[in-house]
């Protein structure tokens, strides 16, 4: 059990809700766009175990293009995790890195994945969540499973099949008890050149009895990974939101990473509370997002673009995480 609990750690993709009884949560995020940008969807497999041990598996899906969304509730029993690595099937519906299979009443077909983009895994840093990955007793840990990827099938929604050949792809996934009292998330890779991804998030962290704010962002440029976290001496400079911007000034020490996007109107999903499926949060899936990245040192732009389909999420208290430079 000791082994297994650490090799998890080091692979966050995998299912890590094994010894888990009550006030639990874990799900995966599939993020899939065509190649036409005209139908991209979220599809969000996962498990819920609330305080009295009452268990149920999941599979919600949000319709980012007609700001849709649909909560699927399974028996627990139907969800079956593969053990060392990341695959789980939930009655006849199949997630793992390389694909995704489905059978749900409204949504048919699979989905394929190639070209998969991790984030670096270390023996002192394993995943996105870097040193804190070893912390217990956290209120939600995170995991990047692809920053980018390319996809290949089609899916049917009622009478309609839409072709996801060349269409672009990214999964995450999140565990533990609750999402954060207040935070912002928003991802895109969606750019005026393939092979570009963005991903931010920023959120008050709660952990025995203290909090902090804390930040994560990542830009893939095809070829390398820059990131800005709270853990690798990086600086959140702003963090301004209201209820129509939010803007973001990241430094690492390196380069400065500014982000500017506009709130859209976005859609109700089910988010855990002490392992309840009973929140709600919004996410759209149609913002733009402004991206400057430049060198602290000569002044050069690295990137100056802007990510279109992006996913974002504001959610709760947000003064909390208010930062001005």
């Amino acid at each position: 059990m000791i082994l297994q609990k650490i090799r998890s750690i080091f692979h966050p993709e995998q299912f890590q809700g094994c010894t888990r009884k009550k006030n639990y949560f874990e799900g995966w995020y599939f993020k899939v766009v065509n190649q036409a940008e005209t139908k991209a969807f979220a599809i969000i497999p996962g498990i819920a175990i609330d305080a009295t041990g009452k268990r149920q598996a999941f599979i919600q899906v949000l319709d980012g293009k007609k700001r849709t969304s649909v909560y699927h509730k399974f028996d627990y029993e139907s969800f079956i995790p593969a053990t060392n690595r990341f695959e789980i099937a939930i009655d006849g519906n199949q997630f793992s890195e390389q694909k995704i299979s489905l059978n749900l009443p409204d949504l048919k077909g699979e989905l394929m994945f190639s070209g998969n983009v991790r984030w670096p895994n270390h023996w002192y840093s394993p995943g996105i969540m870097g040193p804190y990955s070893f912390l217990p007793l956290m209120e939600c840990y995170h995991g990047i499973v692809s920053m980018d990827h390319s996809i290949r099938g089609q899916l049917v929604l009622g009478d309609e099949t839409m072709n996801f050949d060349a269409g672009r792809g990214y999964t995450e996934k999140d565990w533990g008890q609750s999402f954060p009292s207040a935070y912002l998330w928003l991802q895109s890779n969606h750019f005026s050149q393939t092979g570009i991804s963005l991903k931010t998030s920023i959120a008050k962290i709660p952990y025995l009895g203290y909090s902090f704010v804390g930040f994560i962002a990542g830009v893939w440029l095809g070829d390398r990974l820059i990131q800005f976290t709270t853990y690798n001496q990086s600086v959140l400079r702003k963090s301004l939101i209201d209820a129509e911007r939010a803007e973001l000034v990241m430094q690492n020490k390196i380069f400065t990473l500014e982000i500017l996007t506009r709130r859209e109107p976005s859609t109700a999903l089910a988010s855990p509370i002490m392992g309840l499926m009973d929140g709600r949060i919004e996410e759209s899936m149609n913002a733009l997002v402004e991206v400057n990245l430049t060198d602290r040192k000569t002044g050069k732009t690295i990137l100056n673009d802007i990510g279109r389909n992006t996913g974002l999420e504001v959610a709760g208290k947000i003064n909390e995480i208010i930062i001005s430079s």
